[in-house]
């Protein structure tokens, strides 16, 4: 049994388990990750985050997900606003600019003059194959089958995989008996997150997020991000938008079809503690 140093975090609610891989030796099992996420008997989380030494001299650090079915995956927006706030506050780093690698490729952040982080979040990956997702030909809009039911969708990878669909009250949208299948649609190999969009304006939407391995969480940031990404490949929303999740609110900017999409939002301290697994 191996006791690790943690910290337990939040971005608009969606709450992270963070271990510095740099200064200790952290070697977790799926299981063991299951056991931390767990709400009643582990400290409960969405996803933990570890925090490693860059495997490049161009990078500052690598940056592992792992979501709270024990799985790893590629991009947490969230997540990463809170990795970055983390390793400047704890002095694994001085400049409030920097590079990190994940599984779905480089992230720039920013830590702002008034503690939230700006994100670089990559360009969207329309092509289906890049998302991954099963379709003859790259498409704004695709029909997506549900029990003998169609449903128009956006599809994109901001890193992983997202789909997106349009409701008209988040309220009431099926998050909870929709979302599972189609996170395990057989047309998305690897899974997907699933958005569900309700656009205000052209600067404004409220959006719910059922995520890959974790169920519904209070906020997402690359679920955020790739709505609005969809949003605007499909002509509905202008390049600057206002995301009103159930835990708070985050802006996306995408200026350029050739740029990555830029997500600024706040992070939270929740409280240290050690644990022994």
């Amino acid at each position: 049994m191996t006791t690790y140093e943690f910290t337990k975090m939040h971005g608009l609610g969606n709450d992270f388990v963070v271990f510095d891989g740099v200064r200790q030796r952290v070697e977790l099992t799926a299981a063991q990750i299951r056991r931390l996420a767990d709400r009643h008997f582990g400290v409960g989380c969405d996803q933990v985050l570890l925090v490693e030494a860059s495997p490049r001299p161009d990078a500052a650090f690598s940056y592992r997900i792992f979501n709270a079915d024990g799985g790893e995956v590629e991009q947490c927006g969230n997540g990463a606003r809170c990795f970055a706030r983390y390793v400047l506050d704890r002095g694994l780093i001085q400049q409030r600019r920097f590079t990190v690698v994940t599984r779905g490729g480089d992230l720039t952040l920013q830590v702002e003059d008034n503690g939230e982080v700006t994100v670089a979040m990559g360009v969207p990956r329309f092509e289906p194959a890049q998302i991954p997702f099963h379709a003859a030909q790259r498409e704004s809009c695709y029909d997506i089958e549900v029990d003998g039911t169609a449903y128009a969708v956006g599809a994109v990878s901001m890193g992983n995989p997202h789909v997106v669909l349009r409701v008209d009250d988040v309220a009431s949208a099926p998050v909870t008996s929709l979302g599972p299948r189609l996170e395990s649609h057989p047309r998305f190999p690897r899974r997907v997150n699933v958005g569900f969009m309700q656009i205000v304006d052209r600067q404004r939407i409220r959006l719910r997020v059922f995520e890959r391995g974790a169920g519904e969480t209070l906020a997402c940031g690359s679920g955020a991000c790739a709505a609005v990404a969809v949003g605007i490949d499909q002509g509905l929303l202008a390049r600057r938008v206002l995301v009103e999740l159930p835990g708070g609110v985050l802006t996306i900017v995408w200026d350029q079809v050739d740029q990555p999409v830029l997500m600024t939002g706040p992070v939270a301290y929740v409280f240290e503690g050690r644990i022994s697994l």
